[in-house]
């Protein structure tokens, strides 16, 4: 069988986006490190929360091997997947007026936690609305977005804002309005869409520099060794025992 066209130009596409974020996006990506990882050495909590598709890369960081075990999923229910029938009722509920605060207030969350809010366009009312009550909290707020979104399309949250408007540090994914990266002349809907690359690869960035910058402190990053290697369960034990107070997915 030939090699696919198409599947070549979405890997370059891939590749093409990737290496724009490494380049444009360093300085941030290396400042939500440096967050990520005042927290963890102040004794705080970290969480990761996304809608939809953007629930995936917040869920990649969390209990995986090779990242921090300290990252915990902030879920929201009815948004964190398709798992929910219809599918529909979850891109509803991202419009919902003060589901945010409601999740918020019945989490663990507290000031000096840091939160990261994946949200491809932030334009909807959920991610706006958990970065604004966060921020009052007194979390440290990351958000992971599109930025593109913010100047070609309106906000859907009543005070006209993005996610970006209310983010301490914000890191774009440089993803195209519609996420679709290529056409064909025999259909009329572009296709391929390549934000769940580009966010997730964003989110493992962040929490290889937070493991450099805790290093460069003395500090032993509290990082997860896989199951499937010898004495990773052990290690992990260790992990959890001593972090347990931190992690929530834990218990």
């Amino acid at each position: 069988m030939s090699e696919s066209k198409l599947a070549g130009q979405f890997f370059d596409a891939a590749i093409g986006l990737l290496q724009r974020v490494r380049d444009e996006e360093s300085a941030n990506i290396a400042a939500a490190g440096a967050a990520v990882a005042d927290a963890v050495a102040a004794g705080g909590r970290l969480f990761a929360f996304g809608a939809g598709h953007s629930s995936l890369a917040a869920q990649d960081v969390v209990y995986r091997a090779g990242g921090l075990a300290l990252m915990n999923l902030l879920a929201v229910p009815g948004v964190v997947g398709v798992d929910v029938r219809p599918a529909t009722l979850g891109s509803a509920l991202e419009r919902v007026d003060g589901l945010a605060a409601a999740v918020l207030e019945s989490s663990p969350a507290t000031a000096g936690d840091v939160l990261v809010i994946v949200s491809l366009s932030g334009r909807n009312a959920l991610p706006v609305e958990m970065a604004m009550n966060a921020r009052a909290l007194g979390l440290t707020v990351i958000g992971v977005t599109s930025v593109a979104y913010a100047e070609e399309t309106t906000s859907r949250h009543a005070s006209g804002t993005f996610l970006k408007d209310h983010c301490d540090i914000v890191v774009d994914s440089k993803i195209a309005v519609g996420d679709a990266e290529l056409t064909h002349e025999g259909t009329e809907t572009p296709f391929a869409p390549a934000s769940t690359v580009v966010t997730s690869a964003l989110m493992q960035a962040m929490m290889a520099a937070a493991a450099e910058q805790l290093v460069t402190r003395g500090i032993e990053p509290p990082l997860l060794r896989s199951g499937n290697v010898d004495g990773g369960h052990e290690w992990n034990g260790r992990v959890m025992a001593e972090y347990g107070d931190r992690i929530f997915f834990h218990h």
